[in-house]
Formats: structure tokens, C-alpha cells, sequence
């Protein structure tokens, strides 16, 4: 997924429980600092910049959209079971 942008995982967490209809997602996550790593990255950022040069390629699906296809994957995943 190399559009350039960058998203961070409150965001990520926002579209997919708003994808549910949740909309204070906060309640339903934890967050500890025990498991953050000391030497973070804070920022990263995809370069698709090569494919697009060699291959012509360039992204068809959004952020949104993205996530909308990963929470709807994971739901159907689970009712399956």
C-alpha cells in the first residue's frame, strides 16, 4: 500500500469501528506503554515511487476503503466459524 500518505493506528482504529458502527472506539481499546518499543519509529511512509516508474503501477484502493475490506474480511471470518 504505497500512496505516500501516512496513517496512524488512532486512525486506523476510528474508520474501523466506525466500518461497525461503533463510534467511541476508545472503549474498547487499551493502550500500554509497556509494549511500545523505546526506539519507535514515528513516522513511515510507503515509496511506491520505483513501481510506478518501472511498472506503471499506481494504488486503486483507499485508506477508507482498506480498512473497510479488513474489518469486513475479519466479521465474515468469524462468522464462518
Amino acid at each position: 500500500y504505497g500512496t505516500g500518505e501516512t496513517h496512524s493506528v488512532r486512525e486506523f482504529c476510528e474508520k474501523a469501528f466506525k466500518t461497525v458502527g461503533i463510534k467511541n472506539w476508545q472503549k474498547y481499546v487499551e493502550s500500554d506503554e509497556e509494549y511500545f518499543r523505546p526506539a519507535e519509529v514515528d513516522l513511515l511512509i510507503a515509496d511506491a515511487s520505483k513501481a510506478r516508474k518501472k511498472l506503471g503501477w499506481k494504488p486503486k484502493t483507499s485508506f477508507s476503503e482498506l480498512v473497510r475490506i479488513m474489518v469486513e474480511a475479519d466479521l465474515a471470518r468469524e462468522e464462518s466459524q
